[in-house]
């Protein structure tokens, strides 16, 4: 809705049954009209209470004729125009008669399109998940930033929920919650446009507002709507002071700036909640029954949600495996990451690995190519009575095998990414899993974390715990090595592995899936 030609908001009336024998009574009520946290509204609707009070001949019971009680009174309406800039009509609807011999009767009430869109602007703030949060950096730093900007004692990011505001982020004001009813930061919302009142105390509209005639005593205030993901407006970026300012162009553009900044946080969470839900579902609920083998794995997402994801399935003599990751990050690595998953299990089960590999290529080219995306994999299956590995690695570089004597052999890689260079002709390497043996494959997101512990170049070698590290983590990366070679199975080493994030910031997705073969 534009601030140039607002949407009229018309108050009418819900449907239920009225008792006879009851006088008149004005129908609509603050339980069905949100809009009267409008001060216009308000006093709209304060008229039609006291008209409804003094009019004679209100009632309308059992001394009233059939024949005047089969009529449909005509409501009154009062209309003002609203500092929003919308027209708000208040309909005072009173008791009336559809059916004559109907003693019950009915009163006829409309839900009204401001409470549809009031119910809907609720639940688009319901889920973005922020309300009654705990605080967090990224907001406060924007409220730091607007109150030296604009030089302001107080700033702050105001969400509107249905009866209350709640403050994502302040500076300035003693708490997170205040009542809605005659906020600023309602007006704005409904403005859907940048408020400024200059000075309240002379604003005609503002001045007896509880706001400014009581706690913070505001004077002056400029407050820009934010809106949820499906444009709903749920709250606002407002910028405070106890004294009249003035507020030009230049700085409503700054405020809508900031604003914007907070917006993109919002629903750039949301996406994030999506991505991970698609995510979560790629990736299967239990581990293939493999007789003489254990499997683990597990996938930390990290906050900016990539396209890791790992899958398994069995195959006519073993089972397969995959360890896959998407680059890029959001909603858009999780839908390429959905399409990589369907066209790589079917390799998994193809007569030739790399033929199979090769078709799942051929098949995500088209769209990684238009998204300008490609996937590294790794794909392998075993053959259970043997303990055969064959995989194709296509870009993915970060797969060893732990074995019982401590020694480590790092596995071939020599193809590039899925995306690349579709038709390709694909390699498959071969190894043996001999009993004791531990197959480890992860993502890079445990090369980056091994860099930020400071292992030069974030080697994704498993540590050599003989070899001291002249980094902080030295000693505890070196405990961890020792850690992953004394684990006696799959569980205990994907648990040493991930536990190295514990405590830590993850920039990046960090996925491990252990296969062992179990001893004798």
């Amino acid at each position: 809705m534009s601030a140039s030609s607002p949407r009229p908001s018309t108050a009418r009336v819900a449907v239920g049954p009225i008792l006879p024998n009851r006088s008149s009574s004005t129908v609509i009520a603050s339980t069905v009209l949100p809009l009267l946290g409008c001060p216009a509204v308000r006093r709209l609707w304060q008229r039609l209470r006291t008209a409804g009070r003094s009019r004679p001949g209100a009632a309308s019971g059992r001394h009233a004729s059939r024949r005047a009680r089969a009529k449909v009174q005509v409501p009154d309406v009062q209309t003002a125009s609203c500092p929003c800039g919308a027209q708000h009509s208040v309909i005072d609807v009173r008791r009336s008669r559809l059916d004559a011999g109907d003693e019950q009767g009915e009163e006829t009430l409309t839900t009204t399109d401001a409470l549809q869109d009031e119910r809907t602007r609720v639940l688009a703030l319901q889920r973005l998940g922020v309300l009654d949060s705990s605080p967090e950096e990224r907001f406060d730093r924007v409220t730091r930033l607007a109150q030296r900007l604009f030089g302001v004692p107080t700033v702050s990011i105001t969400l509107v929920d249905a009866d209350r505001q709640w403050r994502k982020a302040f500076v300035g004001l003693d708490g997170p919650v205040a009542q809605r009813e005659g906020a600023f930061c309602d007006v704005t919302i409904r403005a859907d446009r940048t408020l400024v009142v200059e000075d309240a105390a002379q604003d005609a509209t503002f001045a007896d507002n509880p706001f400014v005639v009581g706690d913070p005593h505001l004077r002056f205030y400029a407050g820009h709507p934010i809106a949820a993901p499906g444009g709903e407006l749920v709250g606002t970026l407002c910028v405070i002071d106890t004294r009249p300012r003035r507020f030009d162009d230049a700085d409503r553009s700054l405020l809508r700036d900031l604003a914007l900044w907070v917006q993109g946080e919002l629903q750039h969470d949301v996406e994030l909640d999506r991505a991970g839900a698609v995510q979560r579902g790629l990736l299967p609920r239990r581990a293939p029954e493999l007789e003489g083998y254990r499997v683990a794995a597990r996938c930390l997402p990290a906050r900016g949600v990539g396209g890791d994801f790992y899958d398994w399935t069995t195959t006519a003599d073993g089972a397969g495996f995959v360890v896959a990751d998407v680059m890029g990050k959001g909603m858009p690595a999780a839908i390429v990451a959905a399409s990589a998953r369907a066209a790589l299990r079917p390799a998994l089960r193809s007569p030739s690995l790399a033929a199979g590999v090769e078709t799942a290529d051929d098949l995500l080219a088209p769209d990684l190519e238009e998204v300008g995306s490609f996937v590294t994999a790794w794909c392998a299956t075993v053959e259970r009575d043997s303990g055969r590995l064959a995989y194709v690695d296509a870009g993915h570089g970060l797969a060893s095998v732990l074995r019982p004597d401590g020694g480590i052999h790092r596995l071939e890689a020599d193809g590039l990414p899925l995306g690349v260079a579709p038709g390709t002709a694909r390699v498959v390497h071969h190894v043996t899993l001999d009993p004791g043996d531990r197959l480890v494959v992860v993502s890079d997101g445990l090369v980056d974390l091994l860099a930020d512990l400071g292992v030069p170049g974030g080697d994704p070698r498993l540590l050599d715990p003989d070899v001291p590290l002249p980094v902080p983590d030295g000693p505890a990366l070196a405990r961890a090595a020792r850690e992953v070679r004394q684990a006696g199975d799959a569980a205990a080493t994907l648990d040493v592995l991930v536990g190295l994030a514990e405590g830590r910031y993850v920039g990046d997705d960090l996925t491990v899936l252990v296969v062992e073969r179990v001893a004798g």
